[in-house]
């Protein structure tokens, strides 16, 4: 989640045509605009590592990875959320005009400070009502730790967790990521400036 609301009480449909103009990416939760705070270094490179991983993998199948700037719509298409990696392999969401992806597959997020509590929390149980979704996944890299959520044939979803050093399974799309190639070229954070 990012700032402060900067409009209330907009619909979906008021908010895709006006975040079309926006030259900041917003996310829009029950009427509310947040606008999106800008990513570190270390976030940025992690998701590359991420996206970059399942587009190789991806590469001639049905499913593509996106990155940052793809859309997801909540279950009822009432929220919109910008996950750091999201895989769909629906044809409608990869030739879409809005860029709304309406059928993931696997959504990555990548944990900051700020917004951590958010993405686990409130943001999470809104990707678990998404129908299509299987598996949801919360890297902390701080700790580089990797916390995957998979959706049973029971539809309950059970956490599977991955810690420093262990190779991170994403069974929707048949993936194994070395920790090595996770955590590639992610710096620790950097220390607090003295005053």
């Amino acid at each position: 989640m990012g700032n402060a609301a900067i409009k209330t009480n907009m619909s979906a449909e008021e908010f895709l045509a006006w975040e079309a103009g926006q030259t900041e990416r917003h996310e829009f939760v029950e009427g509310e605009v947040y606008a999106m705070a800008g990513a570190q270094a270390r976030h940025i490179t992690a998701s590359m590592n991420v996206a970059f991983a399942l587009r190789q993998h991806l590469a001639g199948t049905p499913c593509r990875a996106f990155m940052a700037d793809m859309k997801v719509a909540a279950a009822d298409s009432s929220d919109f959320f910008y996950p750091d990696v999201v895989v769909t392999c629906n044809q409608a969401d990869r030739l879409g005009q809005s860029v709304v992806t309406r059928e993931p597959t696997l959504i990555v997020e990548i944990l900051s400070p700020s917004t951590a509590a958010y993405d686990l929390g409130k943001k999470s149980a809104q990707y678990r009502r998404i129908p299509s979704l299987s598996e949801i996944v919360f890297i902390d890299l701080d700790e580089r730790h990797t916390s995957v959520y998979r959706k049973g044939n029971d539809g309950l979803w059970v956490l599977h967790d991955f810690d420093a050093g262990a190779d991170v399974r994403f069974d929707s799309v048949d993936l194994v990521i070395t920790a090595a190639a996770l955590f590639a070229d992610v710096d620790d954070d950097a220390p607090a400036s003295a005053g």
